[in-house]
């Protein structure tokens, strides 16, 4: 035999795998872009509705399905936590299962969460029908994430089209996400596991699958209140006495400038290179939101001012050591003023969530580049800039190399835009890469 002949010896349904793959995803295009147009028109029944029909379609693709409901105030979270505003009710999950439940590779999630729909006044398109123009399909929520769950069915459909089976176990949920519902921490609280993960979703940036998510950075909301003092007088017009009040919108500009000060000297010494090569520093703090008195009462100092904003830092640096250090910049700043030092601000925490990443020499990184790469022609950089991306949660709860990817889009609802879209070609090429990802990952044949 001559030497390395043996590689003559591939089995043919490996070395074939990805064009069978592909002839697949191109036979099914029309099924898969009316299944997306589907899941955008059943999303004004809800999130029931939707999960319904994912469920049935996870079924046709062979699945063993299991639906459950969850409440995301239960969830334990060592890595995250919300003050206000945390889901209060109920929400939906559905996974599918296939191949060796004792040995799964890989997990596929996605949400499908159908957001409050408001703002639609402005909409060119029905939200709801799935307009296709331009080669893009419109709708309520199509980016944001209906077209992930739609890429994980059919990349399922696809596998099935092409004869191959996984051997190795697969996992497919679609969780929601959105309202802090979750809905990856509950999968992963009902025991699912997997050696790896990837969540499917169209990047925010708008640069499609020329990006892959395996770095997020971490992320904490905060507000500060300061009281003040009204000048001791009974006139209604205070402006006079105004010497003698204690203003706190001028108490909160030192505090801001003190926290200015302490981001500068964040992004001097924290370090994080795929951040840093991106932005030009790894971690930042913005002043978002401030609020004292009211239009009506010009004529007086308000009672209280209240400061607001978050703040973002790479995967390695904890909350803890972010939050102290917060509080000590803030406390040195009192401690300088003769008011503050006296009654000092409340700091309270809102939001928290850890940062987490994938090594881009990780196996799933490089597969899921490679595999990008032989599918749109183009390999795909690094984006590290989505702050508390889902990707973390398996990550940091299960301990599951986790990255993102998705089709091009834009306009999303919910960061305040108006016509929704996802890219058709790329959505169908999204099929494709997930597919073949989960054809070598989980050994399909």
């Amino acid at each position: 035999m001559p030497a390395g002949s043996e590689f003559w010896y591939i089995p043919l349904t490996m070395a074939d795998r990805p064009a069978r793959v592909s002839a697949a995803v191109d036979r099914g295009s029309e099924r898969s872009v009316r299944r997306l147009q589907e899941l955008v028109r059943v999303a004004r029944a809800g999130e029931a509705a939707t999960q319904a029909l994912v469920a049935a379609a996870l079924d046709d693709a062979g699945c063993r399905v299991e639906t459950f409901r969850y409440a995301p105030r239960d969830l334990a979270l060592p890595h995250q936590f919300v003050r206000d505003g945390e889901e209060a009710g109920e929400r939906t999950a559905v996974v599918g299962c296939l191949g060796d439940a004792h040995a799964v590779r890989l997990l596929l999630f996605a949400h499908p969460d159908v957001e409050p729909v408001a703002g639609t006044e402005r909409w060119r398109h029905p939200p709801f029908a799935g307009v296709i123009e331009d080669g893009r399909v419109r709708g309520w929520g199509v980016a944001d994430d209906l077209a992930g769950v739609a890429i994980m069915v059919g990349a399922l459909d696809a596998l099935r089209d092409a004869g191959l089976t996984p051997r190795g176990g697969l996992i497919a949920a679609s969780s929601p996400s959105k309202r802090d519902a979750r809905g990856i921490v509950a999968v992963l609280g009902r025991g699912h596991r997997a050696d790896a993960a990837v969540y499917l979703h169209p990047a925010e940036s708008g640069h499609g699958l020329a990006e892959i998510k395996a770095a997020t950075p971490g992320l904490l909301r905060f507000r500060v209140t300061v009281r003040g003092r009204p000048a001791d007088t009974r006139e209604p017009e205070q402006t006079p006495f105004a010497h003698r009040a204690v203003d706190p919108i001028e108490k909160v500009a030192v505090l801001a400038i003190a926290l200015r000060a302490c981001a500068d000297r964040r992004a001097a010494r924290v370090r994080h290179p795929a951040i840093e090569a991106a932005i030009g520093r790894a971690t930042n703090l913005q002043l978002a939101y401030v609020h004292a008195g009211a239009p009506d009462r010009l004529g007086r100092a308000s009672d209280t001012c209240v400061l607001a904003g978050s703040i973002t830092f790479p995967p390695g640096e904890s909350m803890e050591s972010v939050q102290a250090e917060v509080a000590e910049t803030l406390g040195a700043a009192a401690a300088g003023d003769p008011w503050l030092r006296g009654d000092p601000p409340t700091l309270d925490w809102l939001f928290g969530a850890a940062g987490a990443e994938v090594g881009r020499d990780h196996p799933l990184y490089r597969d899921l580049r490679g595999t990008i790469g032989a599918v749109t022609g183009r390999e795909p950089v690094l984006n590290a800039l989505h702050a508390s991306s889902d990707i973390g949660h398996p990550i940091l709860h299960a301990g599951i190399p986790t990255v993102g990817f998705g089709p091009r889009a834009g306009d999303l609802s919910q960061a305040g835009g108006h016509d929704e879209w996802v890219d058709v070609a790329e959505y169908l090429q999204a099929i494709a890469v997930t597919a073949r990802l989960v054809a070598d990952w989980c050994d399909a044949g």
